[in-house]
């Protein structure tokens, strides 16, 4: 069975073998040397000045921002279920939210923001997604942030890159932290969360809040190659094992392999006469609206061993969700395009007649 939904990703057999090694206690310098090795290799992919690691889901980063970014007032971007999340982390950790709402196939629009900040004065942090992978969303978190600095370089840009991060570079010049999660283009296991921190960030937290997820007491005992609770150490051993995996042809080679990927899937899922949903997609996933969504689910799983994610809450059934997040070899996605088309004629939709991989291989070989 291929998995592509869009996390948890398949995690490769060489990573698997790595964090099958016997287990390590977290208070030895033996992994203190790997720590440190995966906090340098970390760094290096976030490209910010601090980064700290958390045994958690990404919901846990998402709440250590709110509670170590955010004094007062918060505006959150809701485009979906992760933005939704955003609020509500903010409104649970007793701070005064501003949402700003929209179609999970909609872009957040920088007027609207505009209006916001003109409006709330008193807004001290600000939270969105690079990738809303409810709907396979991409915002324009970049242009977005850079106006929430002009107006006011005080505010706290704080990104939720847990589908983004390994899939494109980001431009972080005005973002504060970004948050990535494991178990998505780093191929690992659910469990680790990991937040990149601008030294603006680090600033604001100060000494930090909160006892678990105090950002500040994390920054001080990572900087000393350890943690302040108890570390995931299979998930940090798998996450320099899957750094080796991507050091073999490097960042910018799997950036544009993940970019090709996208733009190869697209076109052959149009070539099929199926209808991306997200007016901007992301790179992260292609995502399919479609009245048959949850038939041709259901024949890709049974039939052609392809398992790919729906919809939830008002999009559940109507569409399907294919990663292109991770090391994916390319005779994978072929297949998976290729099984939708005969998915489809399985379903009288069309004939097939190979036009899915036949598209896909034209776009991607021309990419790379």
């Amino acid at each position: 069975m291929l998995l592509f939904t869009p996390g948890p990703t398949p995690v490769p057999e060489s990573v698997r073998q790595a964090m099958a090694t016997p287990t390590l206690h977290h208070r030895t310098p033996e992994f203190e040397a790997i720590f440190k090795e995966a906090r340098e290799r970390l760094l290096e992919l976030f490209g910010m000045d601090e980064c700290v690691m958390l045994a958690s889901s990404g919901t846990g980063a998402m709440q250590s921002c709110v509670l170590n970014l955010c004094q007062t007032k918060a505006l959150t971007i809701n485009a979906g279920k992760f933005g939704e999340r955003f609020g509500k982390i903010v409104t649970a950790m007793g701070k005064e939210l501003v949402e700003l709402k929209y179609e999970w196939n909609t872009p957040a629009s920088l007027d609207d923001v505009k209006k916001a900040l003109e409006e709330n004065h008193d807004i001290d942090a600000f939270f969105i997604q690079v990738s809303e992978s409810a709907g396979g969303l991409r915002h324009p978190v970049e242009e977005i942030a850079a106006y929430v600095k002009l107006v006011n370089p005080e505010i706290m840009v704080v990104a939720d890159g847990i589908t983004a991060v390994g899939v494109e570079k980001i431009d972080i010049s005005n973002i504060d932290a970004l948050v990535a999660g494991s178990q998505k283009a780093l191929m690992l296991p659910p469990g680790l969360a990991m937040i990149g921190l601008s030294n603006a960030a680090v600033e604001k937290i100060g000494s930090g809040v909160d006892y678990y997820f105090n950002l500040a007491t994390e920054i001080k005992k990572q900087q000393q190659n350890t943690t302040a609770w108890t570390a995931p150490t299979t998930l940090i051993i798998g996450l320099n094992a899957i750094f080796d995996e991507i050091d073999k042809e490097g960042l910018d080679v799997l950036y544009s392999k993940t970019i090709a990927r996208a733009k190869a899937t697209q076109t052959a899922l149009e070539a099929l006469g199926l209808n991306i949903y997200p007016s901007t997609p992301a790179k992260s996933m292609s995502t399919v609206i479609d009245e048959d969504s949850e038939a041709i689910r259901k024949l890709l799983k049974t039939k052609y061993a392809v398992n790919m994610a729906g919809g939830q809450d008002h999009l559940k059934g109507k569409i399907f969700r294919i990663n292109q997040m991770g090391l994916i070899p390319v005779n994978e996605s072929v297949w998976v395009v290729n099984a939708i088309e005969m998915a489809l004629a399985d379903l009288g939709r069309r004939s097939f007649d190979g036009t899915a991989s036949k598209t896909f291989n034209e776009v991607y070989f021309k990419e790379n």
